[in-house]
């Protein structure tokens, strides 16, 4: 655990609203690819399609603030254990074979870090991201689990605002774990406490703090 020099309280409750979700039905690869199309790529709300169902997320405060500070926590890791890594916010994932498509609100390579390095990736042939961090704190018609399992994302973080839920695809089927196997000296309760302090103490103090942490389990 870390600490500031600050007591720490849980956040307060909040009834904001944290996404606005539009869903349409019956939608055709076809038609997906040309709403990408006429989109653009400079826009906030993310666009997932999966089984002819096509969904708009405007993200808002509380879930730009959950999906950034999730990021802040993945990048003082990974330079603090030396890792490279490929980040790739809200990019879109498409696989035209198996008609899926997803801007996931956080994705990483980092095992296969080597493999896309200084490249577009493209997953027709390139392999999918090692870990996928979505935020859904409104509820989603999209089955994000098996989308992502389709997809063959190792790892998946799926966070309702209040809890985090880490999956392990084992044998084609996500499992559920405690620890993320990717970093495993990281417990959930090391990310609830970087959450809650973020929200309460900042998050310059709070990364500096978790900064010291991590160096002292890392000796």
């Amino acid at each position: 655990m870390f600490t500031t020099n600050e007591t720490v309280n849980s956040p307060p409750i909040e009834t904001l609203l944290a996404e606005k979700r539009v869903a349409l039905y019956h939608v055709s690869w076809q038609s997906y690819e040309k709403i990408l199309e006429a989109l653009g790529n400079h826009r906030a709300a993310r666009i997932t399609y999966y089984q002819e169902t096509l969904e708009i997320v405007s993200p808002l405060e509380e879930h730009e603030s959950a999906h950034d500070r999730l990021g802040i926590l993945i990048h003082i890791l990974t330079e603090e254990l030396n890792l490279n890594i490929k980040s790739m916010a809200s990019t879109t994932l498409k696989i035209p074979s198996l008609t899926i498509g997803s801007e996931p609100d956080k994705c990483y390579y980092i095992q296969n870090e080597p493999a896309v390095r200084g490249k577009k990736v493209d997953l027709s042939i390139d392999p999918p991201p090692d870990l996928v961090i979505e935020v859904d704190i409104t509820h989603t018609d999209i089955n994000k689990n098996q989308l992502y399992q389709e997809m063959k994302v190792p790892e998946f973080w799926r966070y309702n605002g209040k809890k985090l839920t880490i999956y392990l695809l084992n044998h084609n089927q996500y499992q559920e774990l405690e620890i993320s196997p990717t970093f495993p000296l990281l417990t959930k309760s090391i990310i609830y406490e970087f959450l809650a302090q973020c929200h309460t103490q900042g998050e310059t103090q709070t990364k500096r703090a978790f900064r010291t942490m991590l160096r002292q389990m890392i000796k």
